[in-house]
């Protein structure tokens, strides 16, 4: 393998293959890049077993590119060094050659670096095939609707369905729901796509955003049973999905509600977060208390730390006197998800869920917040 190329889009490819790799990888070729050139193709492939991201890089594709090959070739190289490698070169182009088996050659100008890296034949196969289930979507719609939900997955494995992100298709709606079971976010968007039902790892679905950054580009989705795949044309990105059954939320959402506050976002998610420091078992557990729209506090308390108490007015609220707990960071992640100046949040009771959406009450964005049984 002998190739020459850009150096700043060489290492944008690199940058971008390389979010797919662990640093801990137990199987030593996955912490390297695949590099391979094919005719008039160089194609670079990371992976970490769950998640695999291949570019494919082309004069006819890819703008200033100034790809030569010369030898047609293929080697595994730690992504580490040659990112650090690229990254120090002061060159606008660099050349690759494998001189000695999987001894590599980089260099530029007078610059040349000599690194061993691995065989080819060692890094795990990746099936690559698109699934035929597929729909497109605007990018910026995607990551838009997996930044108001992600959040909202289970971070540890106690239940590892829970720390994904169920993206389901009744044919004529498609809907992102994530809970840890104490929190739900839900989206839902109005698209023609194919049925179907599937749950892919947070992390996965994070990566969308930072691997596919043209927010006005068609992104392509494609899934089966197995895995889901991302792809803009040049890049594709694949997941494996989690195995089991996401839980029916449909029946954890309230439908019918005793109070409704109204009440400007900013303003709650300050109040709120000014006392981030005060918390109980690592907890920033909130207490609020709402007589009237001119008579709403905001408080929180710990024996060891001390406490805190703030007055609000509200745009609105309706319904009897409530006095409610909850997760403080809980309720300013998902106030932050909304799109309008105020929100309004629907109660059913001190100890039962309650909603928070935009003002308007469109229920396309929803947030559901458990409360926490206090004993004040």
């Amino acid at each position: 393998m002998n190739f020459k190329i850009s150096k700043t889009r060489f290492y944008e490819a690199l940058q971008t293959a390389a979010r797919a790799i662990s640093p801990n990888s137990p199987v030593p070729a996955l912490s390297g890049l695949l590099i391979q050139a094919e005719g008039s193709q160089l194609i670079i492939t990371g992976s970490d077993a769950d998640i695999s991201i291949q570019l494919v890089l082309s004069n006819d594709t890819n703008k200033d590119l100034e790809l030569s090959i010369m030898e047609e070739g293929s080697v595994v190289i730690d992504y580490r060094y040659l990112l650090e490698i690229v990254r120090k070169i002061e060159s606008a182009e660099v050349n690759v050659e494998i001189i000695d088996g999987t001894l590599s050659r980089i260099s530029a100008g007078k610059v040349e670096f000599k690194i061993n890296g691995y065989r080819p034949e060692d890094y795990p196969p990746i099936d690559f095939k698109k699934p035929e289930n597929q729909f497109e979507i605007k990018t910026s719609d995607f990551t838009e609707m997996i930044d108001e939900t992600s959040f909202a997955a289970n971070t540890k494995d106690t239940r590892l369905i829970l720390t994904g992100v169920n993206l389901k298709s009744d044919g004529e709606h498609l809907i992102c729901t994530a809970t840890d079971s104490y929190r739900l976010a839900r989206k839902i968007l109005n698209i023609n796509v194919p049925a179907f039902n599937v749950t892919v790892p947070a992390k996965s679905i994070n990566s969308v955003r930072a691997v596919f950054t043209d927010p006005e580009a068609a992104l392509n989705v494609c899934l089966d049973d197995k895995k889901v795949m991302f792809t803009d044309g040049s890049i594709v990105m694949v997941s494996k999905i989690l195995d089991g059954s996401f839980p029916d939320t449909d029946r954890l959402i309230p439908s019918q509600f005793s109070y409704s506050l109204l009440i400007n976002r900013r303003a709650l998610i300050s109040a709120v977060d000014i006392s981030s420091f005060i918390k109980n078992d690592n907890m920033m557990i909130v207490r609020m208390q709402l007589n009237n729209a001119e008579d709403i506090t905001i408080s929180n308390k710990s024996q060891e730390i001390g406490e805190y108490h703030q007055e609000l007015i509200a745009e609105k609220y309706e319904g009897e006197p409530l006095d409610i707990s909850f997760s403080g960071s809980y309720v300013i992640e998902a106030a932050r998800t909304m799109s309008e100046d105020n929100i309004l949040i629907k109660f059913t009771g001190d100890m039962k869920p309650f909603i928070i959406t935009n003002e308007n009450g469109d229920d396309s964005l929803l947030q559901l917040v458990l409360p926490v049984r206090t004993y004040n």
